[in-house]
């Protein structure tokens, strides 16, 4: 969920770094009474997100643009169609228009290649989770994306969930500390709801991982052998999550060895911007 001070701010801050003295252009060729109606139309299907967004673009700009969403987000949607439509002054719709396009075929392009990868594990039991592998200034607006998509998030941010990574037990190995010990100590100086992920990347690191006390194992660029071995020496003592080398070609493989979360940076950093488009209608209302 895009809480209402992010999307305010987010847009706000794109509308003022596309326009940051006016749209110069609608003001000076465009009578000030000049009203217009643009369609959101799909040039390619998808699925749908970000019309809150969408809509704040053209509402932040001028609150007399009326918007009329004709899709919600995670719905799926067919080349051709009318996603959305916005009704208000000319000069109001053209300054804003490339924002609200910027964000909505990001957004969507998201959802639609989450989808993509939620479908292929289907019947699995897996899940399929984003990373903090986001644009910078953009995260809630990705993650959500993804969510509309049909996937789930990870960690909204380093504040949010204790995730020890290959540095991190490098550091840790270099001063010569037990992991099961130091995992054990760090829980015990942070709160009892606190949620512990520890990424290993040998089997040989899971026992100490499962004593220090952690929630979630995390399997990174393991084979698919090992992924199985894995997840039976997890059990029920943690979560079982797999990431590295995950694509649309090995997901469902990897989601068939009994992991039951599938982390998968590119569906942020390399979804491609959905394709679509804002048709204008000239109003003869003055």
């Amino acid at each position: 969920m895009i809480t209402l001070a992010t999307l305010r701010r987010t847009v706000s801050a794109a509308l003022e770094e596309d326009a940051p003295w006016g749209d110069i252009t609608s003001t000076a060729l465009l009578p000030a009474d000049a009203r217009a109606t643009a369609d959101l139309i799909a040039r390619e299907p998808g699925v749908f997100s970000g019309g809150d967004v969408f809509a704040a673009a053209f509402t932040l700009t001028d609150a007399d643009v009326q918007v009329d969403l004709h899709v919600g987000d995670g719905d799926r949607f067919d080349t051709g169609d009318v996603l959305a439509s916005v009704t208000g002054p000319a000069r109001s719709l053209l300054t804003a228009e490339r924002v609200a396009l910027n964000f909505t075929q990001r957004m969507s392009g998201i959802a639609t290649l989450t989808a993509t990868y939620v479908a292929a594990v289907e019947g699995t039991g897996a899940r399929i989770a984003d990373t903090r592998k986001t644009t910078p200034g953009l995260r809630e607006f990705e993650r959500h994306a993804v969510v509309s998509g049909g996937g789930s998030n990870h960690r909204r941010s380093l504040s949010d969930a204790v995730m020890a990574k290959d540095n991190h037990l490098a550091v840790l190995r270099q001063g010569g500390h037990d992991l099961a010990t130091a995992l054990r100590e760090a829980l015990g100086r942070l709160p009892h709801t606190t949620h512990v992920v520890v990424e290993v990347d040998s089997l040989e690191q899971i026992p100490a991982v499962l004593d220090g006390g952690a929630d979630t194992v995390l399997l990174d660029n393991f084979s698919l052998d090992d992924l199985r071995q894995g997840v039976a020496l997890i059990g029920d003592r943690a979560t079982a999550e797999a990431s590295g080398g995950v694509n649309l070609d090995t997901v469902r493989g990897i989601a068939e060895t009994g992991v039951q979360v599938i982390s998968v940076g590119a569906l942020t950093h390399s979804a491609r911007a959905l394709d679509l488009g804002l048709d204008l209608r000239i109003s003869n209302e003055s």
